[in-house]
């Protein structure tokens, strides 16, 4: 039997018992339906989530150091650290934070957080200017007296969050400052207010005056250098410098031995995609309950067809159709039927996930998560549709092959 001559049939005899096809195919969609809805949706949360922790995220390592006797690390040495680790960095930064009073010509004095860094910093952080652009190496050298606002910031000084700020000052402390920059509002900083001033600047106008001014340190690792690597390395390194003990796996060292902790954003992104893929086998094992259960109903379909056609397959045999021909006859009815209802399934889970994700969205504080349909999800999504037509339609098609055409043509 030619191709063009079994695809005809096979829609034919589909198309005969509409309903009871439409029906059959209900457990199909369902499943389909469940298992890209879930996956986008998953997959969506996940992007949101990668997209906040910062572009280059995945190259970022924390480090967390206090000598013995609770001796703060300074800028002389991170620069020295630096360069004893150049190999294994691009380059180092620090940054400090601290609170101050902040205001603009159009707003009230508010207490919001002061981060202090260089240029450098927001490279580490992932962080990217949407309006202006952030600080040079020049005006951190200078002590400039410019700012970077975060988008919540904009928003709490300006009035709007998409307002153009840029060329504009505003007051820190007892000093004005002309805003630079602001950045993307989806960016790390989130819904935090934040200001960032250089570390010069700070260093001299407002951190000298606040003994709690914290530093932190970042590095950013070298293109796809080990990140477990680097980070044991600059573990080792630091705890010879500055004769810290090994970590104490019950809380680590005290304020007198020293304390050192290194933490890369990879193995936080490493942690999220093993999480992600217990959701998506979660979500394969719900759906796979509906697909069974259509698998089943295709079954029970096909083999009532096979019965409603005996007489047509002992004709069909008695003119010299093969057991083969049979087969695949009923073989393509089987998969035809899940490959229709997989594409509706596709299309209902796409819809789905839209509507799942604005809930999702407003409840877990993401407002524009957007479900992900990548292409493995859809070839995953055929495969199963063919696979499910193949494993439950093969026992009726070698049923309605195997029947004797004499007897079929005597069926009544």
């Amino acid at each position: 039997m030619k191709a063009r001559d079994l695809a005809y049939e096979t829609g034919s005899a589909l198309l005969a018992n509409r309903v009871r096809s439409l029906l059959t195919i209900l457990g199909i969609v369902i499943g389909i339906a469940a298992v890209i809805a879930l996956t986008s949706l998953i997959d969506g949360m996940r992007a949101a989530i990668v997209g906040q922790l910062g572009l280059n995220a995945a190259r970022t390592v924390e480090i967390v150091c206090w000598p013995p006797n609770n001796r703060q690390l300074t800028e002389a040495d991170v620069a020295t650290m630096a360069r004893d680790l150049a190999g294994d960095y691009d380059f180092i930064t620090c940054s400090a934070y601290a609170r101050s009073s902040v205001s603009s010509s159009t707003s009230t004095s508010e207490e919001m957080d002061i981060t202090a860094c260089d240029e450098k910093f927001f490279e580490a952080r992932g962080l990217k200017a949407e309006k202006g652009r952030v600080f040079t190496a020049e005006e951190n050298e200078e002590s400039s007296m410019v700012v970077v606002l975060g988008g919540a910031s904009v928003k709490k000084l300006f009035g709007r969050a998409d307002a153009d700020a840029v060329g504009k000052t505003v007051r820190i402390g007892n000093d004005t400052y002309t805003v630079v920059g602001t950045l993307e509002s989806d960016s790390i900083q989130g819904d935090w207010c934040v200001a960032y001033i250089p570390y010069r600047t700070a260093k001299v106008r407002l951190i000298g005056q606040q003994s709690g001014a914290m530093l932190n340190i970042f590095g950013f690792a070298r293109e796809n250098a080990d990140i477990y690597g680097v980070a044991e390395r600059t573990d080792s390194y630091l705890r010879t410098k500055y004769n810290i003990p090994e970590a104490d796996p019950d809380g680590g060292g005290s304020s007198e031995e020293g304390y050192c902790y290194i933490s890369t954003a990879q193995s936080m992104l490493d942690q999220l995609e093993s999480t992600m893929s217990s959701f998506r086998l979660m979500a394969f094992a719900v759906a796979g309950i509906s697909l069974l259960v259509g698998g089943i109903g295709i079954m029970n379909m096909m083999l009532t067809n096979v019965t409603e056609r005996i007489r047509e397959i002992g004709l069909r045999k008695a003119l010299g159709a093969k057991r083969a021909d049979i087969t695949a006859q009923f073989l393509l009815e089987s998969i035809a039927i899940c490959i229709v209802g997989g594409v509706i399934g596709v299309a209902v889970g796409y819809g789905a996930a839209w509507l799942l994700a604005g809930f999702a969205g407003s409840s877990l504080g993401y407002e524009n998560l957007v479900p992900v349909i990548t292409p493995q999800t859809a070839l995953v999504a055929a495969g199963i549709c063919c696979g499910i037509g193949v494993l439950f339609g093969f026992y009726p098609a070698r049923r309605a092959a195997r029947l004797d055409p004499v007897e079929a043509l005597r069926y009544q």
